[in-house]
């Protein structure tokens, strides 16, 4: 599972590195947030065929999700991509999604909104559970992107969680925390994933920008870094019989990781 995506930054590495990594850790599955895909804020048609084309398989959203209106073509029609699932029932897009890992094993995926700090929106606790009983018994690896501001929220969710699925793995913040666990109940956990994106910033946008506007009150345009681009997320084991984890590691790839994995997936298909 990978962090908040951002901007073209993380797009790009997120392409140079990812088919490599499947190779390199003969992953079944990768998952990522992509709801800062496009310019730093929301996912356009585009961007989303070009994280089909880096092999990522599943995409959560978040706060951001209808900020480009030409996604809900793409929330409507394609199987591999979830909203928010305590958006209101009329709100466009899937509340889970089940996907197919390269070993054959269904695996779902569902995305949460936090209620701390943000926008005022449904219970995710009521969501999950509504949700939770209208996947298949024959699924037993469930994913949960909870994409909230405050980690206690998220470890009130992890443990609630705990046992019913297979991990809860926080974004939001683009800053990833150092408490990842396996719970009693067998659920991994961790508060943030981090940010897949540009980390010479302020949590993916330029320092100069943010920094002028916060302490002269002039607004500026908030745009996108470039530099020191990394991906963050976390591998897991997981036993898809019984949906619990088995191990969960954190994961930072740096540009130079990412080019060696470019060159590990161009040696293998010349």
């Amino acid at each position: 599972m990978i962090g908040d995506i951002v901007g073209k930054p993380g797009r790009q590495i997120v392409s140079q590195a990812i088919p490599g990594l499947i190779q390199r850790e003969s992953l079944d599955l990768v998952v990522a947030n992509a709801e800062n895909a496009t310019h730093g804020s929301g996912l356009n048609p585009q961007n989303y065929q070009e994280l089909m084309r880096a092999q990522i398989d599943g995409i959560t959203m978040g706060d951001h999700i209808y900020r480009r209106r030409e996604l809900k073509s793409i929330l409507n029609r394609e199987s591999n991509i979830v909203r928010p699932a305590n958006y209101p029932p009329q709100a466009p897009g899937r509340d889970y999604a089940i996907l197919s890992a390269r070993n054959g094993v269904p695996v779902a995926i569902i995305s949460l909104l936090g209620r701390v700090f943000m926008r005022p929106v449904d219970c995710p606790w009521r969501a999950v559970d509504r949700v939770l009983d209208r996947i298949p018994s024959s699924v037993n690896v469930i994913l949960v992107d909870f994409h909230a501001e405050a980690t206690s929220d998220k470890q009130i969710m992890g443990r609630y969680l705990d046992g019913k699925v297979t991990a809860v793995m926080g974004t939001h913040t683009h800053v990833p925390t150092a408490d990842t666990q396996i719970f009693p109940g067998g659920t991994a956990f961790q508060a943030d994933l981090g940010m897949t994106g540009p980390y010479e910033s302020i949590i993916g946008r330029r320092i100069d920008r943010v920094t002028e506007t916060t302490i002269t009150f002039l607004p500026t345009e908030f745009e996108v870094a470039t530099e020191d681009p990394r991906i963050c997320g976390v591998l897991m084991d997981v036993d898809p019989t019984t949906g619990k984890t088995n191990s969960i590691e954190r994961v930072c790839i740096y540009e130079e990781e990412a080019q060696d994995l470019a060159t590990l997936y161009t040696s293998n298909h010349k």
